[in-house]
């Protein structure tokens, strides 16, 4: 190398030294600052990473690096704790952080504990906006982190109070206590929050500690004593019960409490192509009672069943179902009549149905039930000719054999025209006939299957007369059947279920029905004219 070539080489190494002692002097003397709200100093740049110690608002700390994105700093506080924590949490500007080298967790530190900050604000434990109620604007799921992914713990209803300690960094999830003192996140969508407050909430993660008290919460309708929510959970296990609603008002709900109900059906009519999202609202309002949700889903019309490519996307808009939360879907309702499918009736079509939604299901959501479509209980099809109606007893026999109990966890069971009590095995004035008794029915269905799958009574009910006048000709069996008896057979009902070890889940049809024309559905409803419930009252016991 000659003398010319030397020289600028030597101005190089010398440039790069510096700078290299400038990098190494700004990382010795850092940047001190002070926290702007509580948060979390953790041991990486993740919020996955272990807890160092939570730090409050306006505590003085050095900050000696960043991540690459600068999203998390690295620094020391006041009283030599050092870790990571968010850059939006300190007082620096973008080009104070984009000044701040880049470290990685194996990086030494070298920095000192600052001095405490005494002149700066000062923040409590609590955070600058600690006891902030807010509403929620729908019902919404309460979760145990910040995400649909974390598992539902409770929920809120429209109006109900939500008193909030801290946001996650997104400020798309807030933490909080509902009126039944449980503490999770909430989707800042579905309450009544502005941007602004959620900006100065304090960042929380699932290990911080709580330390706000429930917000006071509604009451039940007068009269009617309420209980708290029942928090929902999957896989659906063991013996549980609830109701169909309609209305579902607040007063249905509080009395479905009281009878420890822990489940409500809906039934939805699909039409060819429907978007599983338009019922995504029926599912969330279920949760935020704090119920278990099941789904029956029948199409609009018998004869779609034909159109190329209907079994395919029912299963699916089933599936999408799924994913939106929905814990049991019955598949089809009744479709042994052809009011509901087209003739001739067929169980090993049904079938084919019923295992492409299966399929679809539990690829979409593993731990949804799926129900296989209850048949009406009947024994009439000799007065039906043309393939109109199949005995449930045949119709469950043909399932069967295509292999139904492959692609189903429970057999949809239907039991509603009783007449004596459940416990009873003959003496129906009309005939012995299985239908007429309710373990009649457990024995034919449990038996079709070779007791291989449980039964799910999707529909269970006493129709009676009482508080509404005379029944249609059609329904004239039930006329001497009392409120009381509906009450007591229904608190029988749910025992003997319980006790079989063949039943998984009993809907009550109906809670809160109220129309009482051709079809006497309010003779049903287990919430009577006046309002009272005397089953609920008899179940509560």
């Amino acid at each position: 190398m000659n003398r010319k070539q030397f020289l600028p080489a030597i101005i190089v190494i010398l440039i790069l030294s510096f700078l290299v002692s400038i990098s190494f002097v700004n990382a010795q003397a850092g940047l001190t600052t002070t926290t702007n709200q509580r948060v979390n100093l953790r041991t990486a740049p993740s919020a996955d990473a272990d807890l160092v110690q939570l730090v409050r608002g306006g505590t003085a700390i050095s900050l000696d690096g960043r991540n690459p994105e600068g999203s998390w700093v690295r620094g020391i506080t006041s009283d030599g704790a050092v870790g990571w924590l968010v850059s939006g949490a300190v007082n620096i500007t973008l080009r104070d952080l984009n000044g701040i080298p880049n470290v990685t967790v194996d990086t030494p530190f070298l920095l000192s504990a600052p001095a405490p900050n005494t002149t700066g604000p000062q923040f409590s434990d609590t955070g600058s906006a600690s006891d902030l109620i807010v509403s929620a604007t729908a019902g919404v799921n309460v979760r145990t982190g910040p995400g649909r992914t974390y598992r539902r713990i409770d929920g809120v209803v429209a109006g109900e109070g939500f008193n909030v300690d801290g946001r996650n960094f997104a400020g798309t999830w807030v933490r909080g206590i509902t009126a039944r003192a449980n503490v999770g996140w909430v989707s800042v969508r579905y309450l009544s929050i502005t941007t602004a407050q959620v900006d100065v909430l304090p960042l929380v993660d699932i290990d911080t500690p709580f330390t706000l008290t429930a917000p006071a919460g509604g009451g039940a309708p007068s009269g009617i004593p309420i209980t708290a929510p029942v928090a929902n959970t999957a896989p659906i296990t063991g013996f549980s019960y609830g109701g169909h609603v309609a209305e579902w008002g607040e007063a249905a709900t509080n009395w479905m409490r009281v009878a420890g109900m822990t489940w409500a059906k809906r039934q939805i009519r699909y039409f060819d192509g429907q978007n599983p999202n338009d019922f995504a609202g029926l599912i969330n309002d279920a949760h935020a009672r704090g119920f278990h949700i099941i789904l029956g889903v029948v199409g609009v019309n018998p004869s779609d069943v034909n159109i190329p490519g209907y079994f395919d996307r029912y299963a699916g808009f089933m599936a999408g179902l799924a994913s939106l939360g929905a814990d049991a879907l019955e598949v089809w309702n009744e479709p042994n009549l052809d009011r509901e499918w087209v003739a001739p009736v067929d169980p090993a079509r049904y079938t084919d149905l019923l295992r492409v939604s299966y399929l679809a299901i539990k690829a979409a959501n593993p731990n949804t039930l799926v129900i296989s479509g209850a048949p009406a209980p009947t024994g009439a099809e000799g007065a039906f000719p043309g393939g109109q109606v199949m005995n449930d007893d045949r119709f469950l026999a043909g399932m069967a054999a295509a292999g139904a109990a492959n692609y189903m966890d429970c057999v949809g069971t239907h039991y509603n025209e009783g007449i004596v009590p459940p416990n009873r095995t003959s003496g129906d004035p009309r005939g012995n006939y299985y239908t007429r008794y309710l373990q009649g029915m457990m024995n034919v269905y449990s038996n079709a299957f070779g007791g291989s799958r449980p039964l799910c009574f999707t529909e269970l009910g006493y129709l009676t007369p009482e508080g509404f006048g005379p029944l249609p000709s059609f329904f004239g069996w039930a006329e001497n059947v009392t409120v009381a008896q509906q009450a007591a057979w229904l608190d029988q009902a749910v025992a003997i279920a319980r006790n079989s070890g063949r039943v998984r889940l009993l809907i009550i049809w109906n809670i809160d029905f109220t129309g009482y024309g051709a079809d006497p559905v309010g003779g049903y409803a287990i919430i009577r004219p006046g309002g009272g419930c005397p089953a609920c009252e008899a179940l509560s016991r």
